[in-house]
């Protein structure tokens, strides 16, 4: 008779000869979804004879990562700082990295004269950056906007599952086109696409062939998105009002030029802990 410990044996070693990247951490990733558990109970359930169902379960989901789909949208959620988020391909899956983007905004936000600011977070994707600063902040009023309806639709879906459908709202929106009211938005937040189009076709097949790529593609340089935000920034933020940018590696330099040339104060090109350029922040005057 097999037990979990079997299954999860064996399906840690399918994965890892189809080079599946942590294939152990990926095969108690999908027990622990089955068992609706933390990983860090599994123990428990080592030596249980699993039901056929959840046999079948653990099989189409291996098989999945197999084929090389992430495991965030087979498991169809994933943790972000206090919240966990519907994860599908609507959206790019919430990183590590997004989540100190957020500390970043907090930080700011923590200081800043309005205590009632009003918080946008352009190309919102899943709604992880926005709904996440709602459930952080004392107050606020708080946007998502996104030019994908799809994505849309899953952040108001994570909205209704985070309880916050009440407090965020979301629009489908280009950039800040939409925003006919100068001076009216206290804190901009964006995590854009920064990829060159060139190097799209270079990235991780498990990101390139997954991953919607309107939200990876950012231009012939990688920086399309946010020569538009910056611009579009000086007219919708108020002044002492700050944006906040995820960039990719290397982007810095450029950050810096954009935010100086526009007139913004207090630039700050800021590092993740790999030692990759990837937060940038300014405040308008």
């Amino acid at each position: 008779m097999q037990v979990w410990r079997d299954i999860l044996r064996l399906g840690a070693e399918y994965l890892a000869g189809k080079g599946v990247p942590d294939a152990q951490v990926a095969a108690e990733l999908l027990m622990a979804r089955l068992l609706k558990c933390g990983r860090g109970f599994l123990s428990l359930h080592l030596d249980a004879a699993p039901e056929p169902r959840h046999v079948d379960a653990m099989r189409r989901g291996v098989r999945r990562l197999a084929a090389g789909e992430p495991v965030q949208y087979v498991l169809g959620e994933w943790d972000f700082r206090s919240l966990t988020v519907t994860c599908d391909r609507r959206a790019l899956i919430p990183r590590p990295e997004t989540e100190e983007l957020v500390t970043r905004v907090l930080s700011f936000a923590k200081t800043y004269a309005n205590p009632q600011p009003f918080v946008v977070d352009v190309g919102t994707g899943s709604g992880c950056i926005i709904l996440s600063l709602a459930c952080e902040m004392a107050g606020g009023v708080f946007l998502g906007t996104d030019v994908s309806p799809d994505a849309v639709s899953l952040a108001q879906e994570n909205a209704m599952r985070c309880g916050l459908s009440g407090k965020v709202k979301f629009a489908v929106a280009d950039g800040l086109d939409d925003f006919d009211e100068p001076q009216s938005i206290d804190i901009l937040v964006s995590n854009p696409p920064y990829i060159a189009t060139a190097d799209c076709a270079l990235l991780d097949p498990r990101i390139r062939d997954w991953e919607p790529m309107n939200a990876l593609d950012g231009g012939v340089s990688g920086l399309d998105f946010y020569e538009r935000l910056v611009g579009d920034a000086i007219n919708v933020l108020k002044p002492g009002g700050g944006a906040f940018f995820e960039i990719g590696d290397g982007q810095g330099g450029a950050l810096r030029k954009l935010f100086f040339d526009a007139g913004f104060d207090d630039i700050r090109i800021e590092k993740d802990y790999a030692g990759h350029d990837r937060y940038a922040f300014a405040v308008l005057p």
